[in-house]
């Protein structure tokens, strides 16, 4: 059986050690001391009896997370055996220097650690780290058990085996990794809060409220996105019809909205999306119609979802 071990056991850890011990892996947590990695045992080992119960685990969940999930003493105990280490600690680049001398000291040479960080360069962590090839980011999104998605995160010198184990560690729980460069905000955080910037400039400027901005993107562009990604988006609404939208919002904002120029390359070479069977995707034009269908069944079901579980408590 794998043996895995997660450093830091609060709520992301937490959920993380979840995910791996219910993909069938021996996973040990530990934390600043032996008696806090126990009671955040006891906190996980009770939400996953609860998860199931209420049908967000698979039947059985909490047996599998009991019997392989348990607590060490220390760092240096939890990583001994371990062929994939993941670091959570607090996102502080000296805390999380402090626990990667310690994982790196006390596990095998050849175990792969990957960090969970969502904002510090993969690059200013790795100089912790003995032999830094075989660090990386793994970084799960918040709630850990039920995001599917996982920035896998190499810096310079990271090795292809050190990436590819993380990959099918993170396949293993039923989740999607997608392999990122080290830059800046990575992926998620980058769209993230650029999309929050732009929804907080909105309501400064009175233009809508909080609420009617949240209303609004639930409710349109948010309503795809479950489905397909920003690049599948364009090719369907054509690329064309993209770059005119840039155009008049350049006649307020020239700068923060300029064109992008792979927008631009694709349509001077009259590359529209679906409509023309080449885009930023490339999708065949011969597929249109079943990715119209698809897109329709899709948007219907999740209106369906939606009724289903009735407005989010937000207010």
């Amino acid at each position: 059986m794998k043996s895995y071990a997660v450093v830091g056991s609060g709520y992301m850890g937490g959920g993380i050690a979840q995910s791996l011990a219910l993909s069938g892996a021996r996973v040990t947590i530990s934390d600043v001391s032996g008696d806090v990695a126990r009671n955040n045992l006891t906190r996980l080992l009770e939400e996953a009896r609860v998860f199931e119960a209420e049908g967000l685990f698979p039947e059985g969940a909490h047996a599998t997370i009991e019997a392989n999930l348990t607590a060490a003493e220390s760092i240096e105990e939890a990583v001994r055996d371990a062929s994939f280490i993941e670091e959570a600690v607090s996102e502080r680049l000296e805390i999380k220097h402090d626990a990667l001398r310690r994982i790196s000291a006390a596990c095998a040479p050849d175990a792969v650690i990957g960090s969970n960080t969502s904002t510090i360069l993969i690059s200013s962590m790795a100089p912790a780290v003995s032999r830094p090839e075989r660090f990386l980011g793994v970084h799960f999104s918040n709630p850990a058990p039920f995001i599917p998605g996982v920035e896998i995160i190499a810096h310079d010198a990271t090795d292809e085996s050190a990436i590819q184990l993380a990959e099918d560690v993170v396949r293993a729980t039923g989740k999607l990794p997608a392999r990122v460069a080290d830059a800046t905000g990575f992926v998620l955080n980058r769209l993230q809060y650029a999309l929050f910037h732009e929804a907080s400039q909105i309501v400064e400027e009175g233009i809508a409220s909080a609420e009617d901005v949240d209303t609004i993107v639930r409710t349109t562009f948010g309503f795809r996105l479950p489905f397909f990604g920003p690049f599948a988006i364009a090719d369907m609404a054509g690329l064309d019809v993209y770059a005119l939208c840039y155009a008049s919002l350049q006649t307020r904002w020239p700068e923060r909205f300029a064109t992008p120029p792979s927008l631009e390359e694709h349509v001077a070479a009259g590359r529209f999306g679906t409509k023309t069977g080449a885009g930023y995707l490339a999708i065949p034009a011969e597929r249109t119609p079943e990715l119209v269908d698809y897109r329709n069944r899709a948007y219907v079901q999740m209106a369906k979802l939606l009724a289903e579980l009735g407005p989010a408590p937000t207010s």
